[in-house]
């Protein structure tokens, strides 16, 4: 049943990243939470979300700035490389909390947060402190939204180079977490990976569909009300979890 559960939220939520270029790596990792210990569940969703990602990087590759994506890389290496120095792994209680909080970021005005991937130091900082709170929360597909909120590129555009951004900081945090997992006995097998990344594939393929037929404005409304919906509802299980062990 966890195996069928987590297929089918792999295909899911590959589908819903499709489209939206996020949203979909908030729910897995919220989904993957449920069933695996931390540190699992952080590789099993970098593995996932970097078959994703770099799927839909191919199917939009002419879409991708290219530019933009190297500089990035600067500023992820240099958050690989703080990382290094640092040990920690949150409790599942302030997991769901901070996975709650993070699409938080799409609802600050624009004067007081105007961040654009287009600007050279604002791609930098995108890539540090991205990957480093992917690496720290799971996700950080709303912090990369925010990043890309005024670089006025075709919606094509933005999904292209944020999946690309992605596998990036996927990588970077499966190579944090991958030591503590490798010691843990609930780590999915090679071969449930097999069958999981083909859904991956599947689910973005169907989504860069539906990408197709939806228009700037629509794909930026719906993304920030998806993921706020998402971000709230895991609040909510993080105070659960917190009370709960706190009885």
């Amino acid at each position: 049943m966890t195996a069928a559960f987590l297929l089918l939220a792999t295909f899911a939520t590959a589908f819903i990243s499709g489209v939206f270029g996020m949203a979909g790596g908030l729910i897995l990792m919220g989904a993957l939470a449920l069933v695996l210990p931390v540190a699992s569940a952080m590789v099993v969703h970098g593995v996932i979300q970097s078959v994703s990602n770099g799927w839909r990087a191919v199917l939009h590759v002419s879409w991708i700035d290219w530019r933009i994506l190297a500089i990035y890389l600067a500023g992820s290496a240099l958050a690989a490389g703080v990382l290094v120095f640092a040990s920690f792994e949150l409790s599942k209680a302030w997991l769901f909390i901070l996975l709650g909080l993070v699409p938080a970021v799409v609802w600050l005005p624009k004067r007081v947060l105007h961040l654009d991937a287009d600007k050279p130091h604002h791609a930098v900082a995108c890539g540090f402190v991205v990957t480093g709170l992917n690496v720290v929360a799971g996700v950080s597909g709303p912090l990369l939204d925010v990043f890309f909120a005024n670089t006025l590129k075709d919606r094509r555009t933005v999904v292209a180079t944020k999946a690309a951004t992605q596998v990036i900081s996927h990588g970077v945090k499966i190579a944090y977490y991958i030591l503590p997992a490798l010691g843990s006995q609930d780590l999915p097998s090679l071969h449930w990976l097999l069958v999981a990344a083909p859904l991956a594939i599947l689910g973005t393929t169907a989504g860069a569909r539906f990408l197709a037929l939806m228009s700037d404005v629509q794909f930026r409304q719906w993304t920030k009300w998806i993921v706020s919906a998402i971000g709230l509802l895991y609040v909510v299980r993080g105070v659960l979890l917190l009370t709960g062990a706190s009885a």
